[in-house]
């Protein structure tokens, strides 16, 4: 094997590992939490989000109906735009994880409301949480921080590349 090709195949190994490295899923049951993130907020703010894919592969729906952490309070969330206004709803009964399908958390629409922060959320940390699902029970997570911005990406791919 030549220099070159050696280099080329650490070059690509490398960027897979990176991208195993960085993406990161929660199972349990027929559950898949995909990819719990958050974005940093500036120094004064007192709430965040969280954003993830929940997927449901069993033969029954399941709810989530509460997420728990140590550094906020949380409350679900869905933001509507209405008459040119956004809006934040509620989601006091949780949300329904349909069998066979799956539920997105995104920024726009349904989202985990990290209010009354200790601390503002810092890009690189991991933020401990458990989600509370009707059948399943609780669920530990972690939400990723990641930079906010333009060169950080939307969603999750922005998670994958590294920064």
């Amino acid at each position: 094997m030549t220099n070159a090709s050696r280099a080329a195949a650490v070059a690509v190994l490398t960027g897979f590992f990176s991208t195993v490295v960085m993406a990161h899923d929660f199972n349990v049951g027929d559950l898949t939490i995909d990819h719990p993130f958050s974005y940093a907020t500036p120094p004064t703010a007192k709430a965040g989000a969280g954003y993830m894919t929940i997927t449901n592969n069993g033969a029954e729906a399941d709810r989530l109906i509460d997420v728990k952490t140590d550094f906020s309070r949380n409350a679900i969330h869905e933001s509507n735009m209405v008459s040119g206004i956004m809006k934040m709803i509620f989601q006091a009964k949780g949300v329904e994880i349909p069998a066979g399908g799956s539920v997105t958390f995104e920024p726009g629409g349904l989202h985990v409301m990290f209010m009354d922060l200790e601390a503002p959320l810092k890009h690189g940390e991991r933020l401990p949480a458990t989600l509370v699902f009707d059948k399943a029970g609780d669920v530990p997570i972690v939400f990723d921080v990641s930079k906010r911005g333009a060169d950080a990406g939307v969603g999750h791919g922005a998670h994958i590349k590294p920064e």
